[in-house]
């Protein structure tokens, strides 16, 4: 049988990079790894509506620097900065540091449908609002090829329709070599609470092969626009 292995975690040093960046000895290391987990879960449910795909933490000489990549920086920075703000002083609290060490910035997704995390909460929200999951599934392999990916494969599991045995059916076009190493492949993992029972949904994103470290996929368009 297949060995199923996270796209993202396989790929880490090669053409990703890691979502954390601190060091920490061996007393600290768990203490700070919950906090970063605590700061993430609470971004996500903040602004769950700002389509958020990733949050990266650096920690360096005692300051913190929170970067978040939205596809709707608008919301999250709101009507002159304001919301950014107490978002800032949130995240502080939670990190349990002085407000002038802790500094959030805004990174722009400019293309949202090549990102698999955004893609696959997408489908899952057209499941809660009782689209048939084919279309779903359909428009957004479609929506994702357009703009240019060379390869995606969408993959949903439970309840299909309100079906009383649960199933996955799943929908591919272009490639995705999942196997290749220098491949730059983003996946993404949804849940649909819907009224007949939790429905998965997994995309796989293949965004071109990377021959230079320096050009993973989207990073190398988005820069940070500090707040």
């Amino acid at each position: 049988m297949g060995q199923k292995v996270n796209p993202l975690g396989i790929r880490l040093g090669i053409t990703r990079d890691w979502v954390s960046k601190w060091y920490a000895g061996k007393k600290q290391f768990p203490e700070q790894l919950y906090t970063d987990f605590q700061v993430r879960e609470f971004l996500r449910k903040k602004l769950a509506e700002a389509s958020v795909s990733r949050v990266h933490i650096e920690r360096a000489a005692r300051k913190v620097n929170v970067t978040i990549h939205t596809a709707r920086p608008g919301i999250v920075i709101g009507k002159k900065g304001e919301d950014i703000e107490k978002l800032r002083t949130e995240v502080a609290a939670l990190l349990h540091m002085p407000l002038q060490d802790v500094r959030i910035n805004i990174s722009e997704i400019r293309k949202p449908e090549l990102d698999a995390l955004l893609v696959a909460e997408g489908i899952a929200q057209q499941l809660e609002r009782r689209v048939q999951f084919r279309r779903a599934m359909r428009r957004a392999v479609t929506n994702t090829m357009r703009i240019g990916a060379e390869g995606i494969k969408v993959r949903v599991s439970g309840r299909l329709n309100g079906a009383e045995i649960a199933r996955s059916e799943w929908y591919r076009e272009g490639r995705v070599p999942l196997h290749t190493f220098r491949a730059d492949i983003d996946y993404g993992l949804a849940e649909a609470r819907t009224t007949y029972g939790v429905i998965g949904v997994k995309v796989w994103v293949f965004r071109g092969e990377v021959f230079d470290s320096a050009e993973t996929g989207q990073e190398a368009a988005e820069a940070p626009r500090p707040a």
